[in-house]
């Protein structure tokens, strides 16, 4: 295929247990990070409902209605600036996400790990990080 090179991520799917509650949370919270609802696709006989969120033409994010979520799930999206970090934070938290960890530096991981985590509605854990110095932003 002309236009990839190496291994990427395609799409992810998040079941979602209260589709319209996962939606309007994440209309809410992905525009922060740079990612648009893109898709509304109906269930069928064959699917479940199901919204797709991404870059447009393309999504790579689903949520797909269902009745078991994984605990252990974790989402993150790379933003371009603390501030962003900051915006994703405040936004989630509007739109009813609650608090894991605040925007802050996690030496942990890099010296310059700037993130903020919350749940969403189904217990999602997702994040927003810069990865870059504070005095680049």
């Amino acid at each position: 295929m002309t236009g990839y090179t190496g291994s990427t991520i395609d799409h992810l799917n998040i079941t979602a247990t209260d589709l319209a509650t996962s939606r309007a949370f994440y209309d809410a919270v992905l525009p922060v990070v740079g990612v648009d609802k893109l898709l509304d696709v109906p269930a069928a006989s064959d699917r479940p409902a199901m919204v797709g969120y991404g870059r447009d033409p393309k999504p790579f994010l689903w949520l797909v209605d269902g009745d078991t979520t994984d605990p252990n799930l974790h989402l993150a999206f790379t933003v371009d600036s603390r501030a962003d970090v900051d915006a994703f934070y405040t936004a989630a938290l509007a739109a009813g996400a609650s608090s894991r960890h605040a925007p802050d530096v996690h030496p942990e991981y890099h010296p310059d790990y700037y993130g903020a985590f919350v749940t969403d509605p189904d217990g999602t854990n997702l994040e927003a990080v810069c990865h870059l110095p504070a005095a680049s932003d």
